[in-house]
Formats: C-alpha cells, structure tokens, sequence
C-alpha cells in the first residue's frame, strides 16, 4: 500500500485518539453500523482531502465499512496529526499522504497522489481536490460522478465556478446543512479557536480587546466564546446586516482600521484576502497578537508584515515575533494558518459527528443519484440534515413534542384567521 506518512511507529497513540474520539461520535457510530451491514459503496473510489484528525480517522473508517477504496490527504499543511495518520495506514489500511508542517511543494504532491486513485467521488474541505482536477488532471473528469465539500470558503469557490460554468461535476455543500454550520461552524470553531489561541500563548484574555474580524457564524462562535472569557469582543465587518445583528448581540463594532489601534488579539475568520494588512499592521500596538481561524492563510497579508519587518524570531512554537522598524513587536500565530487545527486539535468530536455524519450520508446520495445531478452546488437534501438531527437528539436522550394533527394542519391551511 502505498502511503506517506511522519512515522508508522506512532500509530498506537493515533489509534488510542481516534477511538477516544468515537465514543463522541455516536450518530456517525450508527452509520457505521449500517454501511458495514448493507456494503453501499462497495468498488467505489473516493479521494478525500480533508484535516487529518481522530474525528476524520472515524469518518474514513465509515466509509471503508462501506466498501470503499479511498486515499486521504490533508486540507492544511499544519493541520495533520501524524498519529492518527499512521494509524490510519497501520491498523486501518486507509492510504494516508500527509505530514504535518509539510511545505507547499509536498503538500501538492500528497494532493496529486490522492487524486491517483482516479476517484469517482471526491471529499473536500477547502476545495483544493476539486481545483486541482480542473486545473491539472482533466483526464480525471470522465470517473468522477461528485464531490463533497465541507467549509465555507470552499463552497464560496466552488460556486464562482458554478457561476462561470466551469465546474464539470455536481457538488454538495456540505458546510452548508444546519446540522453543520449551526454547530460545527458556531460551537466548534468557537471553542477551538480560542483554545489554540490559548496553547500557543498561555495569555490571560479576560480584559483584553479582542478583534473578530467577520461575523459569519464561525465568526458568531469565536466571539461568544472570547466573551466567556471575559474579553472585551470588537467585531469589524462589511455586510450591513452582519453588523447589525453583532450590535444587537452586545458587541462593539467599528471599521478594522480604528479596532487595529486598541486592539490585543486579532482573529479573521471571514474566507477572504488581505482582510489584515499593511495598513493595519501599522496601526497596532507594540505587542498586538494576530490569528486566523480561516481556512486558508491569505486573510492575513503575511507577505506585507514580513516586508515591515527588520526582524523576526521564533518565540514559542506557532508564535512568531515580528520585529518592526517603527520599533513595535506583533506576534502571529501557526504562520497566518487555521489557529485551530495548527496549535489545537481543531474540533471537538461531539460536534464534528454530525458534520461527518453528513458527509457519509452525501457520499451515500451521490453514488446513487450523483449520475443525474446537474455541474452545479446542491445543498445537502433536508431529509438528510433532519435525520442527523434526529439521531443527535436521540443519542443525547432528548425528547421533543410533535405536532397534532390538527396542528398540521392549521400550518399547511389559510382558512382559519383571527
């Protein structure tokens, strides 16, 4: 088998992770579960590129009960647990190709060796599979019957090429379901930003001014939870609405050119470009601290900080000290990378079990009815965002009313009125 992974003789500790994980992940066990008994995707190829994770460790296990043949890659260079992939390739024989802290070069290269398999479905987090197939293996179009995608920022390019007709397979949003993006995206994102934050730094945010750049609902997330913390949360934004609804939930906001003066700790989580820039880098106080919780590393214009910087040194891991030659000291974190997943475990498995429980079910959708989808992003079907909220329900022991039926019907009728 072929696979390229740190070191095989981690692979006892990475098994142990991922199966602390499991217990967390009891909708995700359920359909293992099913698919080990029914077999449904049983000679089916599928390249993943996903964070390399003991929550994804699981997920890929549900699809091998499954019958598939699948190659996994990472979504971020920094991203990866090298355990949990060795133990992917040792105990599991899923072939794994990713190392954390891999450079650009070799990152591709570990892309290009998952897309090999000649996939007919692809899983993405970032979008980077489904890109490269259509900038450099086109001959990989004619297998490919879908794809998934897990974050926001890849749905936002996959549908600019929906848009310009260029996608030539169909694709489910997974970011997209409630299921994922109310929980995943709010919850997850928020305690896991803050705690790699926290891991890298060791600082004490309680009293500190901490910027959010993007209130989106990662961006919600990681706001509630700096708030917890008793930090001072000032939200910069663009989207009117966005704002609004930040004021209403009792933040401060303000354009990031005046947040840059007064703030400590700086996170993006928007899914854009040089959001943090030049400009702002000037702004900040001696010692402000900068984070991205986005997926890629372009929301902050590192190009232009290591261009004001005379110096820069390496204070603790994922922590660089940049020197400036105005005289102040700005501190990024995990190189400008997700924060999350670069210094902290990314996470927690409770609630990426119904993220990756709608990706298994959207695999399930696709091989059966992919072949008659149009080249366009489908949400997730409701039926499948439902059922996992279901599950979820019910593995945590809550109960919920339902409706009578006279209750149904007043809701579907006109007639009755005051």
């Amino acid at each position: 088998m072929d696979y390229d992974v740190k070191d095989l003789n981690l692979a006892e500790k990475g098994k142990l992770k991922k199966e602390w994980a499991g217990r967390f992940m009891p909708v995700l066990g359920l359909i293992k579960e099913r698919f080990s008994r029914e077999k449904p995707f049983k000679g089916l190829r599928i390249s993943a590129c996903l964070h390399v994770t003991s929550e994804t460790a699981n997920l890929m296990e549900a699809l091998k009960l499954g019958g598939a043949e699948i190659f996994l890659t990472a979504s971020n260079p920094l991203s990866t647990q090298d355990d949990v992939a060795a133990a992917l390739v040792k105990y599991y024989e899923v072939p794994v190709f990713a190392i954390k802290g891999e450079d650009n070069k070799k990152y591709y290269k570990h892309i290009n060796q998952a897309l090999d398999l000649k996939p007919q479905i692809t899983m993405d987090d970032g979008a980077d599979l489904v890109c490269t197939i259509h900038s450099e293996r086109k001959n990989l179009f004619e297998n490919v019957i879908g794809g998934t995608e897990e974050t926001t920022t890849g749905v936002i390019r996959l549908r600019s090429m929906a848009k310009k007709k260029v996608l030539q397979y169909p694709i489910i949003a997974v970011n997209d379901a409630k299921t994922k993006y109310l929980f995943d995206n709010r919850y997850g994102t928020g305690q896991s930003t803050i705690d790699g934050i926290l891991r890298a730094t060791n600082i004490l945010l309680a009293g500190l001014n901490f910027v959010v750049a993007g209130y989106g609902w990662c961006g919600r997330g990681v706001s509630m939870r700096a708030k917890g913390a008793g930090a001072k949360v000032i939200i910069s934004e663009v989207d009117a609405l966005r704002a609004l609804e930040a004021v209403m939930d009792g933040f401060q906001v303000m354009p990031l050119k005046d947040a840059a003066k007064i703030g400590d700790v700086f996170v993006t989580v928007t899914g854009d470009k040089n959001v943090i820039s030049r400009d702002h880098f000037l702004r900040m106080k001696d010692g402000a601290i900068v984070a991205n919780s986005g997926h890629f590393n372009v929301e902050i214009d590192i190009p232009a900080l290591e261009e004001l910087a005379q110096s820069k040194k390496r204070i603790r891991d994922f922590v660089e000290e940049y020197s400036l030659k105005n005289g102040k000291k700005i501190y990024l974190l995990a190189e400008g990378r997700l924060i999350n997943l670069s210094s902290a475990e990314g996470h927690p498995a409770v609630v990426m079990d119904m993220s990756f429980a709608n990706q298994a079910l959207s695999v399930l959708f696709l091989s059966k009815e992919g072949k008659a989808l149009q080249k366009k992003v489908y949400p997730v079907p409701r039926e499948i965002d439902e059922k996992i909220a279901q599950m979820k329900l019910k593995a945590l022991r809550v109960k919920i009313d339902k409706l009578t039926p006279d209750q149904k019907k007043y809701l579907t009728g006109w007639e009755e009125g005051t």
